[in-house]
């Protein structure tokens, strides 16, 4: 579960081709050097780039921490309405109304776990936004880093790299 929330996460992110996520390099040879030349010049600045920055780009995002977790459920209409019901009995006991009670019991018991439980599903999604933003800025700063590294090693062997 965790996992396939994770990879719908990064999924995402990585099909908006606007963003440096999937930016592509395009690389020339300022000094004449061959195609042969080229592919191992990219391949060592991949290499090297990837040991500077700590980030491989060709591998699978991972998280760096997992996502929060779920609370457990608290009230919810049913359950505030069983609630009241027996809160509302009570009351209905010492007034010698029992129904009336009852009924007015499990009426305010089911808003209040409804509105309870709606509020518990407003802050578990909150975090969960809050945690996939995270990991999505991680993951983009963590991939300018490597972007850096490597433009600078094919600029250094005498490339233009855009």
């Amino acid at each position: 579960m965790i996992r396939s929330k994770l990879f719908a996460v990064f999924a995402a992110v990585l099909l908006v081709p606007s963003m440096a996520l999937s930016q592509e390099f395009f690389v020339y040879p300022k000094d004449g050097q061959s195609p042969d030349q080229q592919k191992q010049d990219e391949f060592e600045c991949y290499d090297w780039a990837k040991g500077q920055s700590g980030f491989d780009p060709m591998a699978p995002p991972t998280a760096s921490r997992p996502p929060p977790a779920k609370e457990a459920q608290k009230g919810g209409a049913g359950r505030g309405a069983l609630g009241g019901a027996a809160a509302g009995a009570l009351v209905g006991a010492v007034t010698g109304d029992t129904k009336k009670g009852a009924g007015i019991g499990a009426a305010t018991g089911a808003l209040v776990g409804g509105a309870r439980r709606s509020n518990q599903r407003k802050s578990e999604a909150a975090a969960q936004q809050n945690w996939e933003n995270e990991q999505v800025a991680q993951y983009q700063g963590n991939r300018n880093n490597y972007n850096r590294a490597y433009s600078a090693c094919l600029t250094g062997r005498g490339y233009t790299v855009n």
